[in-house]
C-alpha cells in the first residue's frame, strides 16, 4: 500500500523510460491497489479477521 500514488506513477513512467532505453522489450505497469474497492473489501475482512479478540 502506498500513500503517494502520484509519485509512483512518475517512478513507473521514469522507470519505463529508463527500462526501454536499456533494452528492455516487454514493460508492465502493475499499479497501486489503493483505490480499488476489492481491495479494499479484502482489507477490510482481513482486519477484522485478525484482530478478533484484540478489540471489543
Amino acid at each position: 500500500m502506498a500513500d503517494c500514488l502520484e509519485t509512483m506513477e512518475e517512478i513507473a513512467l521514469m522507470g519505463r523510460e529508463q527500462f526501454y532505453e536499456a533494452g528492455g522489450k516487454q514493460y508492465q505497469f502493475i499499479p497501486c491497489l489503493n483505490d480499488s474497492p476489492v481491495w479494499v473489501s479484502a482489507l477490510a475482512e482481513l482486519v477484522k479477521k485478525n484482530l478478533q479478540g484484540w478489540v471489543e
